[in-house]
């Protein structure tokens, strides 16, 4: 029993021998890992000095954490963007000269891009105490298709873009934004064409936006001529298979011509329903709104217009190359039906010669003589001869 006990005694030292040794190198660990988040925190913290990205003035104030924007070095592309913790792209402050600026405090004007489906991003713009709360509920309202309104010195609305080249799908999604006077803030669910584009622009510094109703016009912009360009795309579209069935070589364009009239119903519709904003805006708040703001929205209104009427005279074009395609179709099926009536009214007299001299009964003639085969071949031959003279004199072949 006492050898029991010390061996007992023994093995529980080592047992602690070996915890303290386990909580050593776990607190060895821990102390590393600590170093290393500091460390990482500090690195963070130096790539967002240097890349540009500031803190919000209103956090700096409250003290709460800078939006770690997570941007690269410039001239490298961004798109697309991964939100960061409070569902937000990029922000980018700007002076009263329309350049940027790494400083909050010499900014005359921010732009703030949000994930809109991010549930962050909804939490924080739905707490922006700076948007009035019928913006703040527009913003954040499923959307309905295009819209624009202005309410408490804010423009806002639901206006259409292109989605960027490197999406799987091409076509049209919308850019949900509301601005005034110091501040933007905007909201995508894809990657945007349009907004990409002006967001290299104010990367590299090629182009200065003194006021937001300016960039909001530069975005737009952007937009229509997207548009105009698949417009000219689906006018080159157009006049090729305007060509082949001039030639004749139509038979396989009828799908072609499909996918071209449904990409111009979209943009069509859109236009259609931007002018109509445009001209909602002018008339419900002429009074109201700023003069900068008036004159874009009629600039981007006349613009709109303009593409309304080019894609309805492409899509007249694609109706007349439709109604001209059917028209084919409907000749060459009208070509195989009178070669099928042709045929069949040649071959009826056979037909019918044949049917009587197969009957099963007595009396049937030639039934005795060595060429009866042939005299009811050539009788039969002779009256499709006389079938096929009779339509053709009619003018039917």
């Amino acid at each position: 029993m006492a050898g029991y006990g010390i061996a007992d005694n023994a093995t529980v030292a080592s047992l602690n021998g070996k915890r303290a040794s386990g909580r050593t190198a776990l607190s060895s660990v821990t102390a590393a890992v600590i170093t290393v988040t500091k460390l990482s925190h500090q690195a963070a913290a130096s790539m967002v000095g240097c890349c540009g990205h500031t803190r919000d003035p209103d956090r700096i104030k409250t003290g709460e954490a800078a939006m770690n924007i997570a941007l690269p070095a410039e001239g490298i592309d961004l798109s697309p963007y991964l939100p960061d913790e409070h569902g937000l792209f990029f922000i980018y402050h700007f002076k009263a000269d329309g350049s940027r600026t790494t400083d909050p405090a010499e900014a005359h004007w921010s732009w703030r891009s949000y994930q809109i489906t991010d549930m962050r991003a909804r939490q924080e713009i739905g707490a922006e105490e700076a948007l009035p709360a019928p913006v703040r509920d527009a913003f954040l309202s499923p959307s309905h298709g295009c819209q624009i309104d202005f309410e408490d010195d804010f423009l806002y609305g639901d206006l259409p873009d292109l989605r960027h080249d490197f999406a799987e799908a091409r076509g049209l999604t919308h850019f949900r934004f509301a601005f005034n006077d110091r501040m933007l803030v905007g909201a995508r669910k894809q990657p945007l064409e349009s907004v990409d584009k002006i967001r290299k622009l104010v990367e590299n510094g090629t182009r200065k936006f003194r006021t937001p109703a300016e960039l909001i016009e530069a975005v737009m912009g952007q937009s229509l001529d997207g548009m105009a360009a698949e417009l000219d795309k689906m006018g080159d579209t157009l006049d090729g298979i305007e060509d082949r069935i001039v030639c004749d070589a139509w038979h396989n364009e009828r799908q072609a011509l499909v996918d071209a009239r449904r990409q111009l119903v979209l943009i069509h519709r859109q236009m259609a329903t931007l002018t109509n904003l445009f001209r909602h805006l002018d008339h419900s708040h002429r009074n109201e709104l700023p003069d900068p703001i008036n004159d874009m929205a009629t600039r981007l209104s006349h613009r709109a217009h303009t593409l309304h009427h080019d894609g309805e005279q492409l899509q007249a074009r694609t109706r007349l190359l439709q109604d001209e395609l059917m028209a084919k179709l409907t000749e060459q099926s009208n070509q195989l039906l009178y070669i099928l009536s042709v045929m069949t009214a040649v071959l009826l007299p056979m037909t019918i010669i044949s049917g009587l001299f197969g009957m099963n009964v007595g009396g049937v003639p030639l039934v005795d003589m060595p060429s009866g085969f042939w005299v009811v071949t050539a009788i039969s031959v002779v009256i499709a001869a006389i079938v096929y003279m009779v339509v053709r004199r009619l003018g039917r072949v």
